[in-house]
């Protein structure tokens, strides 16, 4: 990244089009605002400002301009999906990314079994291998 020029906020970001998630689970937080564009949405979320919880998507209402954030994401449990056209859907890639990135470190994905299906060791454990 070069001097005088942002990242966008949006490369965290997994958009999938006409998408809306619904909460079954009444426990799961939403905070909604009106607010111009994605970019300024995706630059709460990650920045977690404003929220009481750790944002993990958020959906743009394009035709009431309202930012959706959400404290959870597709892959959580007690959420449904609906199609919706007022709706676009960006989930942090972090929440829903597969694989493990350098040391693993920051992955917060959702596999915890080996290619070979043995349950991954939990990373305050220090048995059967030493980290």
């Amino acid at each position: 990244e070069g001097k005088g020029k942002r990242r966008n906020p949006l490369h965290d970001f997994k958009k999938t089009g006409e998408l809306m998630l619904i909460k079954v689970n009444k426990t799961l937080e939403v905070k909604t605002k009106l607010l111009n564009t994605t970019e300024q949405c995706a630059k709460r979320c990650s920045r977690n400002k404003g929220l009481s919880f750790t944002c993990k998507a958020f959906a743009y209402d394009r035709v009431t301009k309202r930012c959706h954030w959400l404290s959870f994401n597709s892959l959580t449990n007690g959420v449904r999906k609906k199609q919706d056209h007022a709706f676009d859907l960006y989930e942090k890639k972090d929440y829903i990314r597969n694989c493990i990135i350098g040391k693993g470190a920051d992955y917060k994905g959702t596999i915890s079994v080996t290619k070979s299906g043995i349950q991954c060791q939990a990373w305050n454990s220090m048995i059967p291998h030493e980290h």
